[in-house]
């Protein structure tokens, strides 16, 4: 069974940086869609940024201030945020999906790590 453990995750000022990282157990990169979400009290899990292949894709409220990294040699998935505002806070999940099959039909494998928080506050 295949494990993410994300760290990294703290408290930052407005306009600080934080790197968040993930250290997946087994090789899973080529076979999932890797990407960090995350989920503030009484709000929806979101995503943030994900990343397959060399292609990526972020969310529009980040987008321009974090950047998604992962390093296949080592299992691990980064996330780097910049300017970071108060509303960026929430805790911060890693998580590992694809598209599973039978002869009838399709659905989300999903893997998650257990969080990480991450406050922004002056």
């Amino acid at each position: 069974q295949v494990q993410l453990v994300e760290s990294g995750g703290g408290s930052v000022q407005p306009g600080g940086s934080l790197r968040l990282s993930c250290l997946a157990s087994g090789d899973i990169f080529d076979a999932y869609l890797m990407g960090w979400y995350r989920q503030s009290p009484g709000k929806e899990r979101e995503l943030v940024a994900e990343i397959i292949s060399d292609s990526t894709n972020y969310a529009a409220r980040v987008k321009g201030r974090f950047t998604i990294s992962r390093d296949s040699d080592k299992n691990t998935l980064d996330l780097q945020m910049n300017s970071l505002k108060p509303e960026d806070t929430a805790v911060y999940y890693c998580g590992a999906r694809k598209v599973v099959s039978s002869a009838s039909a399709s659905w989300w494998s999903e893997i998650w790590g257990q969080g990480t928080q991450v406050t922004v506050s002056s």
